[in-house]
């Protein structure tokens, strides 16, 4: 496809990077030449230098020729305008970053997303606070993804030193549970695995697990995994995604305490949050920590806008038995080296984003009977698991799943059908408007047909 991205930031790189993976005809364009000029050194992609609004170079662009248009500059009115040239100009589809509070409330977006023939409105502070949240309402999960409205849920787990999992079958392992789940990822010393009934688990693992969301609670406890619901959080950081987070959080009546070194700041969380606690001083500093209870709390969010601040003050968190740490890391390399040093839920604004992008690139390209409707990049980028809506020309409805030789480093995980959730055995079909949940690595998988090899 043709795509232009405009603003090349943090979030704007990585959404070029993952496209460019893609295969894709990739335009960047930015107002700052020196920035243009360095994406394109990197990336595969054309440059332009201008600004966002300008209809000539909205033109060098191509964007009358655009499948897919994407503004991620800072500002949300640059965003809307020039998706709405860029619209009025013959681009197909456009999604814009809208960040601001005000702009997205169900009402005010609605009304942007009609009057601007707005696509797609993407917003990386809620993204990030909703994936934190999903975390904090399962603490004993380094990552939680969500598939079909909560229907599946797929929990990262790392397995530790005296894990009563520690040298026991898949196999062995279903039979002591008695509802249904899927161990369906691995990584274990930087190898991926998606395993079969015979594999043994090990100490130190780290595995995916997609059950039913209703059952997710039940499954860790009879794997022995201690949940501890979370009652009480520091956050540390007033931007915007320590707002959502806050907002999600007190709504579950979870108490809610912010560290923010901005007075101003500090003064509109007040009026806009009055059931949260602001504290005005410096969320890295132990002292203001240790005088707000840190080691009484169950969860520590660090959200300051540096990721070493991020790292550092986690670690800290972890020393004072911090039941739950959750530390935002924007950059690739400190994520690897975070996450190797024992920072288990990690969140990245910008790989959020771009796997949204991707996901949405993927559901606009022509398909065969199916669409891809989530896309999550897991276990640290090894592997995706996709969600795919079933069309009524899909080749293999009603097959019996046993009859169906699967791509290797593939597995079918789940089946949603109406309310009905399935972890699928031979004997089960896909049925057209049903869901289905693959985990695929390797090759890239744009339709479902993509991971079948042949009917046996």
């Amino acid at each position: 496809m043709n795509i232009v991205v405009v603003g090349c930031g943090k979030i704007g790189r990585k959404i070029l990077s993952s496209l460019s993976e893609e295969k894709h005809n990739l335009v960047a364009m930015d107002n700052d030449g020196k920035v243009v000029e360095e994406v394109v050194g990197i990336y595969d992609v054309m440059g332009v230098c201008g600004n966002a609004t300008d209809y000539i170079k909205l033109g060098e662009a191509g964007v009358k020729n655009a499948d897919l248009f994407i503004a991620v500059t800072n500002f949300d009115e640059i965003n809307m305008l020039s998706c709405f040239a860029a619209k009025k100009m013959g681009a197909k589809h456009t999604v814009a970053r809208i960040r601001d509070t005000e702009n997205n409330n169900g009402e005010s977006l609605n009304f942007i997303k009609t009057q601007i023939d707005l696509s797609l409105a993407i917003n990386p502070e809620y993204m990030t606070a909703t994936a934190i949240y999903n975390v904090l309402k399962t603490p004993s999960a380094t990552s939680v993804e969500m598939f079909s409205r909560h229907r599946f849920e797929m929990l990262g787990l790392i397995l530790r030193e005296d894990s009563p999992l520690d040298g026991v079958s898949l196999i062995e392992l279903r039979k002591k549970v008695k509802e249904k789940f899927l161990v369906c990822a691995v990584s274990r010393d930087d190898k991926f695995y998606i395993p079969q009934g015979n594999f043994r688990l090990k100490s130190g693992d780290r595995i995916g697990v997609i059950a039913s969301g209703r059952d997710t609670q039940k499954i860790l406890k009879a794997l022995g995994v201690i949940n501890k619901p979370i009652r009480n959080v520091i956050i540390t950081g007033g931007g915007k995604t320590s707002y959502y987070l806050a907002k999600l959080l007190t709504e579950s009546r979870i108490s809610v305490k912010i560290i923010e070194q901005d007075r101003k700041r500090c003064e509109e969380f007040l009026e806009e949050l009055p059931e949260v606690t602001v504290i005005h001083g410096n969320g890295i500093d132990q002292e203001i920590l240790q005088e707000e209870g840190i080691s009484g709390s169950d969860a520590f969010v660090a959200l300051t806008g540096k990721d070493e601040e991020n790292i550092l003050i986690s670690f800290y968190a972890i020393s004072q038995n911090v039941h739950k740490v959750v530390s935002k890391v924007n950059g690739e390399e400190l994520y690897s080296i975070a996450e190797k040093l024992g920072l288990d839920s990690i969140v990245s604004p910008k790989k959020i984003v771009a796997d949204a992008m991707v996901q949405y690139a993927r559901a606009l390209e022509n398909s065969e009977g199916s669409t891809v409707e989530t896309l999550y990049r897991i276990m640290n980028g090894d592997a995706e698991a996709l969600e795919f809506n079933i069309l009524q020309d899909f080749e293999y409805v009603d097959v019996p799943l046993k009859d169906v030789k699967f791509r290797k480093d593939t597995l079918l995980a789940g089946i949603v059908r109406g309310t009905e959730t399935i972890i699928p055995s031979g004997d089960d079909v896909i049925r057209s408007g049903d869901k289905v949940i693959v985990v695929a690595a390797g090759e890239k998988v744009y339709d479902l047909a993509d991971i079948i090899e042949e009917r046996v």
